[in-house]
């Protein structure tokens, strides 16, 4: 016998047989735990984005009057006409805020919205 005609033997003689992928119990808990990882992740994520508003249909019902700046006048002075009871300050503040000013510097012709409180 040569040996072609061993090795041929070898090759032919036991066909591989699949078996069934088996998990143990840790197994599956593994699989079970990496598989709930993205969805415990996004269920987080939406819990601490969950506070944003969502835009309506509804307008809402906001009010505010507004005043037009003459030439050199100031936040400060316009709080001391507008709302003489208030504290300047909290008034500037508010203002500030409200019209998204970057600072207390006004330009002449300038609409300035006035928060609700401070009416006349």
């Amino acid at each position: 016998m040569s040996t072609n005609a061993i090795a041929d033997t070898q090759h032919t003689a036991a066909p591989a047989v699949r078996t069934r992928l088996r998990l143990t119990r840790r197994g599956r808990v593994v699989f079970t735990t990496l598989a709930a990882l993205p969805v415990l992740f996004c269920v987080g994520i939406a819990m601490l984005n969950g506070g944003q508003a969502s835009a309506g249909d509804r307008a809402a019902d906001v009010h505010f009057d507004t005043v037009t700046v003459q030439p050199g006048e100031t936040l400060w002075q316009l709080a001391e006409q507008t709302a003489p009871d208030s504290d300047p300050r909290d008034f500037v503040q508010d203002v500030v805020d409200l019209n998204a000013l970057d600072g207390s510097g006004l330009q002449a012709g300038q609409e300035i919205a006035i928060p609700a409180q401070y009416d006349r």
